[in-house]
């Protein structure tokens, strides 16, 4: 089964393929949006996407808004296909009922 190869452990965390769930349909979404989406607290949240952000799977623009600090995330090219991929294998397993 090679494709099980394709399984990506990143993926078992809940809270990490809840990020992704959201990154890879919207553009972009603010830490707080985020937060308040997944239900998580700052510091979850802040550990989960810094674990995707040093895999590259995420960037991170930080701005103002005015005098307050905006910090919004993206799915990056590669995070894309790393998800694609771990969906498809997903869906396999579901397939051959493993």
């Amino acid at each position: 089964m090679e494709w099980l190869e394709k399984f990506n452990k990143v993926f078992e965390s809940k809270v990490r393929l809840g990020i992704m769930s959201v990154l890879v349909v919207n553009d972009a979404m603010s830490f707080n949006e985020l937060k308040e989406l997944l239900q998580l607290t700052d510091g979850n949240l802040a550990s989960h996407l810094r674990a995707l952000e040093e895999l590259e799977y995420i960037s991170v623009q930080k701005q103002f808004l005015g005098r307050k600090p905006l910090t919004t995330y993206s799915a990056t090219e590669r995070g894309h296909k790393a998800f694609t991929d771990h969906l498809l294998v997903l869906e396999k397993m579901i397939r051959q009922n493993i």
